[in-house]
């Protein structure tokens, strides 16, 4: 059994308001999908990486990635128009290359900060269960606005109740590349802010919560930079200590 990285750098990032999408800005003098890079490159149970990367920047990714020592990167397949399109390429990208065990994880490019117990976590709990989303309990209340006046409401979800849910996530790469082209041959989880995760669900499978981190944050927009800096910076400090 293998586990394989795929990492998701597709989007352009039209949110973030720069002239190069976000996972090539540089941070620090490194860009930010090396960070992401990194994080796969140094975990001891990661043996491949992939890379789904936008148009056009396939020979940048493979230029930082001898630059930053990223031995553990195999393949860079193109992006699709959307986010499960993107993902869809890489899961079909490694048909003939992952045994049907294989776990593949699935990692947004943009989230540069996973850390190693919760890789470790995640990819543990789907070689025990095939399968296994990182996870993390929401602490805010969360009240359903009324159908009639969008302004009141008479409904809350208690919050015992609910996660939220992100990446890194892992699946058994049958499992995975079976309910893609399921996904797509039946047109089901695979519009608007679908992801691999609420696909499954709408084809009927069950997750299993792995652990989360607040710091995985997902670098969307300025202010999510700003945030990225403060964490480095942070780090840093206790190193100096």
């Amino acid at each position: 059994m293998k586990h394989i990285a795929v990492i998701i750098a597709g989007g352009s990032g039209r949110r973030m308001g720069q002239d190069i999408p976000k996972q090539f800005l540089h941070i620090y003098d490194k860009p930010v999908l090396i960070y992401t890079l990194e994080s796969f490159e140094k975990h001891p149970m990661i043996d491949a990486i992939e890379v789904v990367c936008l148009d056009g920047w396939h020979d940048v990714v493979r230029a930082y990635a001898r630059q930053f020592n990223i031995s553990k990167l195999q393949w860079i397949v193109p992006g699709g128009s959307t986010g499960q399109e993107s993902i869809r390429n890489g899961v079909f990208g490694l048909e003939g290359k992952a045994a049907p065990d294989d776990i593949i994880v699935i990692h947004d490019g943009i989230r540069p900060l996973v850390e190693d117990a919760v890789l470790t976590d995640v990819l543990k709990k789907a070689e025990q269960y095939g399968n296994a989303v990182t996870s993390m309990p929401y602490n805010e209340q969360i009240f359903i606005v009324d159908k009639d006046d969008e302004t009141t409401t008479t409904q809350y979800i208690p919050r015992e109740m609910i996660r939220r849910v992100s990446t890194p996530q892992a699946y058994r790469f049958d499992l995975l590349d079976e309910k893609y082209h399921e996904a797509f041959e039946k047109k089901i989880g695979i519009y608007g802010s679908s992801y691999t995760n609420t696909m499954m669900v709408e084809l009927g499978v069950r997750l299993h919560f792995a652990a989360g981190s607040d710091k995985n944050i997902k670098l969307t927009t300025k202010d999510d930079l700003d945030m990225f800096k403060a964490y480095l910076n942070t780090d840093r400090d206790d190193w100096l200590k």
